[in-house]
């Protein structure tokens, strides 16, 4: 029962008393079930396994950038085009680059769920990601072939060269999942990050390149800022019931904003906020601000909707197995002594 159907459910009880009818402790029922439920700590309960593969877009198309919002048929028409689309490619080219598998191996998650947004983006007012400051650089990378470009190489997927492994993309050398972040952002697999709380801290755990961001809430400071991380230093702390984790201290060898095959910026100077609340229908409501002036003109923000997953995430053994950057390395080498 969403939060709207509750309230309808508080005035009808009411009326009811108005009119004579023994109803008070069905108005208190209603009303308590509005509230979250708490832990042993008095938080809001968002522990657990949560997925956020969704097919809203990152950036919401140009022909729809007045229009924030879908109608629930046309969320199910674009849910429809989108797998008919994939399903289309892959007959008309199975072998073609970065498709591998057709639509029924990948994990977009269950369309765009309560989410009826347009895209991610949810400002810039048009969705789309703004431009970027005179000084930023946008790296780009392909499927099939390396694109000449300076180190480092920031984006997820692709290289410039196969000279050394600092050439590939971030997560073909398992430093960075291609949907980790932070922020987090869906991907093709593996969109599923387990949170776990506990009095003075949280843990976001996510299932790509199995990373573990330990989140203190005791209101200590960050690290000194010449400590730099692939995931940044997270401090956290609750306004009501949102939890609020700030992230700076990134290192510049990520991008501020990133897709497999695209990198914005350098994130040396971005600060990132992450909002996490829970909405009438049980799903976890993630918001992000990327604050960072020397690389977009503007703050970027986004929400997507998380929810619960019945199943465990599992260890992603990304560098224990990552026998393909010898390869593509070996292989380069053999090509150049032919």
């Amino acid at each position: 029962m969403n939060r709207w159907s509750k309230r309808y459910l508080c005035r009808i009880a009411v009326l009811a008393v108005l009119s004579g009818a023994t109803v008070a402790v069905s108005v208190l029922a209603a009303q308590d079930t509005d509230a979250p439920a708490r832990n042993a700590f008095g938080q809001p309960d968002i522990q657990g396994y949560w997925n956020f593969g969704t097919l809203t877009p990152l950036q919401r198309p140009e022909h729809q950038a007045d229009k924030p919002f879908m109608t629930a048929q046309e969320a199910r028409e674009f849910e429809q085009s989108i797998v008919s689309a994939r399903q289309a490619r892959f007959e008309r080219e199975p072998d073609g680059p970065n498709i591998g598998y057709n639509d029924f191996w990948d994990e977009w998650g269950d369309g765009v769920g309560d989410n009826l947004r347009t895209s991610i983006i949810v400002s810039p007012a048009d969705g789309r990601i703004p431009p970027l400051t005179p000084d930023a650089v946008l790296q780009r990378s392909a499927a099939d072939e390396d694109v000449l470009s300076e180190r480092p190489a920031r984006f997820l997927l692709g290289g410039i060269s196969k000279d050394g492994p600092e050439d590939r993309g971030l997560s073909e050398r398992c430093l960075v999942g291609f949907n980790t972040g932070p922020p987090m952002l869906p991907s093709k697999y593996n969109n599923n990050m387990q949170l776990l709380q506990f009095k003075d801290h949280v843990v976001i755990v996510t299932e790509m390149i199995h990373d573990a961001r330990i989140i203190p809430l005791d209101g200590r400071p960050h690290m000194d800022p010449a400590i730099t991380q692939w995931s940044g230093n997270s401090r956290g702390h609750w306004e009501g019931d949102t939890l609020v984790v700030q992230t700076r201290n990134f290192t510049d060898k990520i991008a501020s904003l990133s897709q497999p095959y695209a990198a914005w910026g350098s994130a040396e100077n971005m600060q990132l906020e992450e909002r996490f609340s829970l909405n009438g229908n049980g799903s976890l409501v993630y918001e992000f601000t990327i604050n960072d002036p020397a690389t977009f003109v503007e703050p970027i923000q986004g929400i997507l909707h998380m929810r619960r997953s019945p199943d465990r995430i599992y260890e992603y053994a990304c560098h224990e197995g990552n026998y393909a950057l010898p390869g593509i390395l070996a292989g380069a080498r053999q090509a150049e002594n032919r």
